[in-house]
């Protein structure tokens, strides 16, 4: 292997790459530098000894490694140290060639919060961490203060949670294989399956903007305040295949959600920017839940040609009837409603909405 610094010794603080490693090497570099566990994730995914491996310990794309020759990517580096996370991830993919692998680490904010001495410190520590998630987390999203938060951070450390570097890994065109959390830190192998999205508008801000299916298919944007990580849309298919579906119809294991996101989806807060829909005339009062590509492809196809037919809603059926959340129960439950609607089109939503009223505010319905 051949690149351009003439060291063995990794230095994190710059984008220093180990020079004509033997294979040997290679695992005595990572056990140095990580320990055995994380020798043995790689090794677990990877042919470590060999010449089309490469190791190095990079924060800044990697434009200086060779364009052929090799097959995967281990870098030692956290992400969290990278200044353009991004610009990273897609110089790792224009270096690799379909079906390679890449291998990386990266600091979730809970396992910071784990380590970090004011931890145990009542009071102290709820200041201490709420002035760093605003300062590591909000201020490198937030137009002119990310200038603010690169001057002096330098950006390093910064506060990343396990959904957004995942999905932007999905993003920059990376397959997730596994991930697997070692000594504090999250270690992920993915594989590159096409060119990166090259996502220059990513949606930071607490409005989001949803991509859904309308009336006859038509693509809409379905306002709610924001209740995931950023980059979480990226996601939503490796969700569903490695987790499926949960008993309350949501995706399962869904990492995606912020703890704040949770309490909000309880009581609908989430869905009140969807009156923008309404006045728009994207979606109407009453009406089947609007839902994406994704999730469209699992329902059956007779339920896909009557939705097709109708404008979603801001209130679904299953509220109304009063039934589960599960896949199933909803899916009945729309059409039930859809049947009804085809007979009576005038007074289907009327009775609908009422409904739906009374379970809310009398059976104390909540959403999943």
């Amino acid at each position: 292997m051949t690149t351009s610094t003439p060291t063995v010794k990794l230095d994190y603080s710059q984008a220093n790459i180990a020079d004509e490693l033997q294979p040997p090497m290679l695992s005595l570099q990572i056990l140095l530098d990580s320990g055995k566990e994380v020798y043995d994730y790689c090794a677990d995914n990877v042919i470590i000894n060999s010449e089309t491996t490469i190791v190095i310990a990079s924060t800044t794309p990697i434009s200086d490694l060779p364009n052929t020759g090799f097959n995967t990517v281990i870098n030692l580096a956290k992400v969290n140290n990278f200044r353009y996370i991004n610009k990273f991830f897609e110089s790792v993919n224009k270096k690799l060639k379909t079906g390679d692998t890449f291998i990386g680490c990266f600091e979730t904010l809970a396992a910071r919060t784990e380590r970090h001495k004011f931890n145990k410190i009542p009071v102290i520590s709820t200041i201490y961490f709420a002035v760093e998630f605003i300062f590591r987390r909000v201020f490198p999203k937030v137009y002119g203060l990310k200038k603010i938060y690169f001057f002096i951070s330098k950006g390093r450390n910064r506060l990343l949670s396990k959904a957004e570097v995942l999905g932007r890994l999905v993003c920059c065109g990376f397959e997730i294989i596994n991930f697997k959390h070692i000594n504090g830190l999250t270690y992920f192998v993915v594989k590159k399956v096409k060119d990166p999205i090259f996502d220059m508008k990513p949606s930071y801000g607490p409005l989001y903007r949803m991509p859904r299916l309308g009336k006859n298919g038509k693509q809409i944007g379905v306002y709610k305040f924001r209740t995931m990580h950023p980059y979480a849309e990226y996601l939503q298919d490796y969700i569903l295949k490695t987790y499926g579906y949960a008993p309350t119809g949501k995706p399962a294991n869904d990492f995606r959600l912020t703890p704040w996101g949770v309490f909000m989806r309880k009581l609908w807060l989430d869905e009140l920017p969807q009156l923008i829909n309404l006045m728009k005339g994207d979606l109407k009062l009453v009406g089947i839940r609007p839902v994406g590509k994704r999730y469209m492809q699992d329902i059956p196809k007779d339920l896909q040609a009557m939705r097709l037919t109708q404008k979603p809603g801001c209130i679904p059926p299953y509220v109304a009837l009063n039934r589960k959340s599960d896949v199933l129960s909803v899916q009945n439950a729309e059409r039930e409603y859809l049947e009804e609607k085809l007979k009576h089109p005038y007074t289907t939503d009327t009775k609908y909405f009422f409904r739906a009223l009374y379970n809310i505010i009398i059976k104390c319905k909540r959403s999943a």
